[in-house]
């Protein structure tokens, strides 16, 4: 059975990209563009790891982060973001329990490895 993840992305190339290599390495991806719809689709699928990012529309990625750990604190959360983002709204995702936090420009291998490992 395919291990469900829920990719919360708005830019279409990263999109693209981590359907391709999840898809690859048998995954089964839900996609969402907004934070709103993400919490939506997380509740209603309830998958076994959720990627995303933390500039959304609607609502942001620590909204999203907030609500899986509040709900389903077992749920690994992967933070995919540019460097560029606030230090403090990293720090803050990490004390909301997200499980890894991935850079972009990023590695899809790394990312796959990283997955594998947190659903171990």
């Amino acid at each position: 059975m395919k291990s469900k993840v829920l990719v919360v992305e708005d830019d279409e190339l990263t999109l693209r990209i981590i359907d391709f290599v999840l898809k690859k390495n048998n995954f089964e991806i839900v996609i969402s563009k907004d934070g709103a719809d993400a919490i939506k689709r997380f509740d209603k699928i309830k998958p076994r790891l959720v990627i995303t990012d933390i500039m959304l529309p609607f609502k942001s990625g620590l909204e999203v982060v907030q609500h899986i750990k509040t709900n389903s604190p077992q749920t690994p959360v992967v933070i995919l973001s540019s460097l560029g983002e606030e230090e403090t709204t990293i720090e803050k995702a990490f004390e909301f329990g997200v499980d890894d936090f991935i850079s972009k420009p990023f590695s899809p291998n790394e990312l796959v490895l990283r997955i594998k490992r947190l659903l171990k």
